[in-house]
């Protein structure tokens, strides 16, 4: 027994080789893991700068179709592009007030990967509805939108002018007193649209009054009748009545007779008028970019009628009211944009 010999003696144990093994493969394999993390790291860094040059694949493009280059469709674009969608590339095209050019235009957009159209301008819209059937269209900056029939199943738009039934609340607001309101206006162009105001005024104890002027020599003699029957003059977008040489006169008169005018531009505010009750160029833009982002968003069903502003601008000349012993409410001081 004490000559046996111990043949594992000098060698590794069976156990002891495998742990070892073991231990080895598994600081190559941890070691292996650290090396595959920073090159998926890496990859994925490499793929994160890529996505940054690529451009976005759900960018869309809208057209600008603009009658002319004016400042009131810049500041309208403006606006529009300022709340319209964010991944859209604007191409603009100036159709430089030629009808003809617009309806090449349109077409030439129709044949484009525009997404939807817009329409600034009447003769843009015109030209617009006649090529593009089958892109939506939005137009802006146009007055009286359906008296020229932009009712095409695939256009919508907002309006330029505010509801009449708007203007009449705020008009009881700030003259709580006004009962008799005249205004001055061409019957061919807008007979219909005062009737309606006239029936609409009588809501609000108010009687409305249309004093026709059928060719502008008519002014003086109908101011003068208007300025001895009634107890403002309301003033309406009438190219008849309004010229270059007429608005002076008209408002010089109205105050010399103390009559307070109400205009439909800032412009009238601080040329004398009492109040004006308007809408920005650049809200036009903005409320029409709202609608055609909804309208990109997949709400599909177009509004029938142009969507009215929401935002107006109520400009107050204060002199004026102070010469005509006018004080208004204090609950609608709130509501003045802009005093003179």
């Amino acid at each position: 027994m004490s000559e046996h010999r111990d043949d594992t003696r000098g060698m590794v144990q069976p156990g002891l080789m495998s742990m070892s093994l073991v231990n080895h493969i598994a600081t190559s394999f941890r070691a292996g893991l650290r090396s595959a993390a920073r090159l998926v790291m890496a990859f994925a860094l490499l793929l994160g700068i890529s996505a940054l040059c690529e451009p976005d694949a759900t960018a869309m493009e809208i057209a600008i179709l603009k009658s002319s280059t004016i400042g009131a469709y810049e500041q309208a674009i403006q606006g529009f592009k300022a709340t319209g969608p964010s991944n859209a590339t604007y191409t603009e095209y100036d159709l430089q007030g030629d009808l003809e050019q617009g309806k090449k235009l349109a077409r030439k957009i129709r044949a484009s990967e525009a997404a939807l159209v817009v329409a600034v301008g009447l003769k843009a819209a015109l030209s617009a509805k006649v090529e593009i059937v089958d892109v939506p269209v939005v137009y802006m900056m146009i007055l009286d939108p359906s008296k020229h029939h932009l009712n095409a199943p695939n256009m919508t738009g907002t309006l330029l002018e505010i509801p009449v039934e708007r203007q009449l609340k705020l008009l009881r607001a700030f003259l709580p007193n006004l009962h008799r309101v005249g205004i001055l206006s061409n019957p061919t162009n807008s007979a219909s649209k005062i009737r309606e105001a006239a029936a609409e005024a009588s809501a609000y104890a108010i009687e409305l009054r249309e004093f026709p002027v059928n060719d502008e020599k008519d002014v003086p003699q109908q101011l003068r009748a208007l300025l001895s029957t009634t107890e403002a003059l309301w003033l309406v977008p009438d190219s008849t009545v309004l010229t270059n040489e007429s608005i002076g006169f008209i408002l010089e008169s109205s105050l010399a007779r103390r009559i307070p005018v109400i205009g439909f531009s800032p412009e009238f505010t601080r040329l004398g008028a009492l109040i004006s009750l308007s809408v920005s160029y650049g809200e036009v833009g903005r409320e029409t970019g709202l609608l055609a982002k909804r309208i990109l968003e997949g709400y599909r069903n177009l509004p029938g009628s142009p969507v009215p502003i929401e935002r107006l601008k109520i400009t107050v000349n204060l002199k004026t009211a102070r010469f005509l012993g006018i004080e208004f409410p204090k609950n609608v001081h709130h509501l003045i944009d802009e005093t003179y």
